[in-house]
């Protein structure tokens, strides 16, 4: 039996729909969530809906009861917050005798200068302290990240940032979800690691003149001083946490954060990533 932890998430749903396109029975799939009345359309494709709160423990054994495998899909918050909800997870995954724990990371864990890399060390680290067998899945930056800004920048006419001239090797969520998808039906997995990225660096300036072609409009990319960007992700209305995350990121990828491409993605796939054409076109035709 696998166990996906939040599977009304749009990648934890995205991994579900994978497990079941690749022949897992539905009867053998767990959607763990927070909030298992979200889960109805997983429900109605046969796949048992139990509850997973990270901040309620006793929640956790009960859904990892039986699982052979459990995906864990990194939370959201603070970083004291994400890491004692994932170590609540991990004791849970010990106490239910899981076989495997796939986690999903960031690309380039240990030595990632990125703020939201401290989360994934220390969950990683607390992985390795437990004894569990485990597989990590350090997963690159979403494409989406930087795609749900088009269609708000080709209307204010600019793309804006502090990423500089750093290249980004996009991944899709729906790849690397389904990358998920792909270890958690394989075998002899325990142990090993994998860094998924896109098969292609791009800069900001690239995407922004791709969203121009798509769109017909034009759309240079504008960058910014970090202060100055903040400044204009407050105004936007962003909170606090979301603009030091964004805003560090993108100083990071100015400094090569986020540069480096490997096979693994195209490896699990089987196939091309999905070119950052494809995700633009979608994005702006939406």
């Amino acid at each position: 039996m696998i166990v996906v932890t939040g599977a009304t998430g749009r990648f934890g749903r995205q991994v579900i729909e994978h497990l079941l396109l690749r022949g897992v029975p539905a009867a053998q799939v767990v959607a763990a969530a927070r909030t298992p009345a979200k889960a109805a359309g997983l429900a109605a494709l046969g796949v048992e809906v139990r509850t997973a709160d990270y901040d309620r423990p006793e929640t956790l054994s009960a859904a990892f009861a039986g699982a052979d495998k459990v995906l864990l899909v990194s939370s959201t918050g603070s970083d004291a917050t994400r890491v004692a909800q994932h170590r609540s997870a991990i004791d849970a995954a010990v106490t239910s005798g899981v076989d495997l724990v796939a986690y999903t990371s960031v690309t380039r864990a240990p030595t990632n200068p990125m703020g939201l890399a401290r989360v994934h060390r220390a969950t990683e680290q607390a992985i390795a302290d437990a004894g569990l067998p485990a597989v990590v899945l350090r997963n690159g930056w979403y494409t989406e990240n930087h795609t749900a800004a088009l269609p708000g920048a080709v209307a204010r006419g600019t793309l804006t940032g502090s990423a500089g001239d750093g290249r980004i090797a996009f991944a899709t969520r729906a790849d690397l979800a389904e990358a998920a998808a792909a270890v958690l039906t394989l075998d002899d997995q325990a142990g090993k690691t994998y860094d998924l990225t896109g098969d292609t660096a791009w800069t900001l300036s690239e995407l922004a003149a791709e969203a121009a072609a798509r769109s017909g409009t034009p759309l240079p990319y504008v960058d910014l001083p970090a202060e100055q960007y903040r400044q204009i992700l407050h105004r936007a209305g962003l909170p606090e946490p979301a603009v030091d995350l964004i805003v560090d990121a993108d100083v990071q990828i100015s400094h090569g954060a986020l540069a480096h491409v490997t096979s693994d993605l195209t490896s699990l796939l089987g196939r091309p990533t999905t070119p950052l054409s494809v995700t633009v076109a979608q994005t702006l035709r939406a």
